[in-house]
């Protein structure tokens, strides 16, 4: 499934990898695609990487995650919201961003 957070979603994406000569091994993909609208809004160009046909897009359930990280949703939410800000900033800017996850 892809989680759909405002600028884009994430989601994992089936891809090819060449392993050896004639050999092409297949993998998942994490990645994190911006929606055609925030594309055109700031004049972005990216790859076609989309998302396959039928894959369910779901929103976040902040109260799930508050559950298992002990804070409150309300607080998770804005997390998003903050990140997400400084996220469309960075673009705005024409800054290079990079996000980590453990």
């Amino acid at each position: 499934q892809a989680v759909e957070i405002g600028l884009g979603s994430f989601a994992v994406v089936p891809v090819y990898a060449s392993v050896a000569e004639d050999k092409i091994l297949p993998i998942e993909r994490p990645m994190f695609i911006l929606n055609k609208t925030v594309k055109m809004f700031y004049n972005l160009e990216s790859d076609e990487t989309k998302i396959p046909d039928g894959t369910p897009v779901v929103h976040p359930d902040f109260e799930e995650i508050a559950a298992h990280i002990h804070f409150r949703h309300e607080i998770v939410e804005q997390c998003v919201q903050e990140t997400l800000l400084c996220f469309a900033g960075a673009l705005r800017d024409n800054k290079e961003v990079e996000f980590t996850f453990k």
